[in-house]
């Protein structure tokens, strides 16, 4: 059970490893959107959207429904947001880290 799930997580934080299906959770995090919406929103071509959005349906991040002529996505879990959140306030610990380590050097220099 335990090799079940670190294989589950594996596969689940592979399936986030790429800066455009981050940004595409980060713009289904304010709601919902079809491909068009995404690749204005984003600037980046419809196909590498589609591309990415395929990616994120498979493993069970995001979901698509129909309406009309359109596919409408959203978030399958909500927690997803919260996952970004952390993951957004780890990156500023580690940029504030970063800077105080920088200040210490500057300041050891001046002396």
């Amino acid at each position: 059970m335990n090799l079940e799930m670190q294989r589950f997580k594996a596969d689940f934080f592979k399936a986030l490893a790429h800066p455009l299906r981050i940004r595409i959770l980060e713009l289904l995090s304010e709601g919902d959107k079809n491909v068009n919406e995404m690749k204005n929103l984003i600037g980046s071509e419809g196909s590498a959207v589609s591309q990415q959005l395929t990616v994120l349906r498979n493993k069970n991040i995001v979901m698509g429904r129909k309406e009309g002529n359109q596919v409408i996505y959203s978030l399958r879990d909500p927690m997803i947001v919260e996952l970004l959140g952390v993951a957004r306030q780890i990156f500023n610990n580690h940029l504030v880290d970063t800077i105080s380590m920088l200040d210490k050097i500057n300041d050891e220099q001046n002396f």
